[in-house]
């Protein structure tokens, strides 16, 4: 896990949409996937339900929420 997927995890679970992060991160669509499914396999969890409507955080997502933001803030002091 780095930083840069912590960056995309938070800017997915926030927008709700791949495309909606990939915008605000300036970065394309397969690159945003990429990361998620990167963190995803590396913490062994399933991080978002994925439908037709956009991205969902799972319970597993929620709880990671919380301490990636609190991570991203401690990051900018």
């Amino acid at each position: 896990m780095d930083l840069q997927q912590l960056t995309v995890f938070v800017a997915v679970a926030r927008e709700g949409s791949i495309t909606r992060a990939s915008r605000r991160l300036c970065l394309s669509q397969p690159a945003i996937s990429a990361r998620v499914q990167a963190l995803e396999q590396s913490l062994s969890l399933t991080l978002f339900r994925r439908t037709a409507r956009g991205m969902s955080l799972t319970a597993d997502g929620e709880a990671l929420l919380a301490k990636a933001e609190a991570v991203l803030a401690a990051m900018e002091v």
